[in-house]
């Protein structure tokens, strides 16, 4: 039995992600995260966010590194850090960018 529409679905489609001020990375699969990483940080940059939260989750640490490592080589970083409690403990990285 199909639903219908299942005919429209397409794994490659190009997904769009509105830009705010956070990237939560839950939705990606692990082999996309660099990339949407960087061009997530590209557009940020040009929109003129200071500031952006990446959601990586807290799991045992393999799509934070993956994370930090966009973040050690992107233009746009000026530093970033593993966010406070109250804004998501090691699940989470604050970023600031350059003006």
């Amino acid at each position: 039995m199909s639903d219908a529409g299942d005919d429209d679905w397409d794994p490659d489609a190009v997904v769009e992600v509105p830009i705010t001020d956070e990237l939560d990375l839950h939705s990606f699969a692990p082999r996309d995260v660099a990339d949407v990483v960087e061009e997530y940080l590209r557009a940020a940059h040009e929109r003129g966010f200071a500031e952006v939260r990446i959601v990586h989750g807290k799991g045992v640490g393999v799509q934070r590194e993956i994370v930090h490592g966009v973040l050690r080589r992107h233009v746009a970083v000026e530093r970033f850090v593993l966010a406070d409690a109250g804004r998501g403990g090691w699940g989470a990285t604050i970023v600031s960018l350059r003006r």
